[in-house]
This record gives structure tokens, sequence and C-alpha cells, in this order.
């Protein structure tokens, strides 16, 4: 058996970090579910930008209504 301490290139981490503001309102809303479904705060807040991205509609000042590609 080896004693050695045995490093490995890093996989390429597909999450970055990020600073925001949010209201301290929406803020506690996310905590108070956080505890409830027993799931971090970070992954509920990934899971509603995502929710949010996947259902957007972008309204244009030049168009009626065109759906935004992204």
């Amino acid at each position: 058996m080896s004693n050695k301490f045995i490093i490995s290139h890093k996989k390429d981490d597909i999450y970055t970090n990020i600073t925001i503001r949010i209201l301290k309102e929406l803020l506690g809303k996310f905590d108070r579910l956080a505890v409830q479904s027993n799931r971090s705060r970070n992954e509920l807040i990934c899971t509603a930008l995502q929710y949010a991205m996947d259902h957007l509609e972008f309204i244009s000042d030049n168009e009626n209504r065109k759906k935004i590609l992204i």
C-alpha cells in the first residue's frame, strides 16, 4: 500500500462564481425553501434561473413578440 498523496489534473468545472444583489425578502424565501426541501440555496437559485431561461419570452420594442434564442 502506498502512502503517496496523488494529485491528478483537475477536470473542467462547469460552474462559475458570481455575485448578485437580491431583495432580502427574496433571499429569505430561498432560505426557508432550502430548509423545507433539504436542498442548498445555490441549487434552488440555479434551478429557478434555469426555469426562467427555459420559459423566457422577450418583447422587443420594434417587433410584436419574439422568443429569444439563447
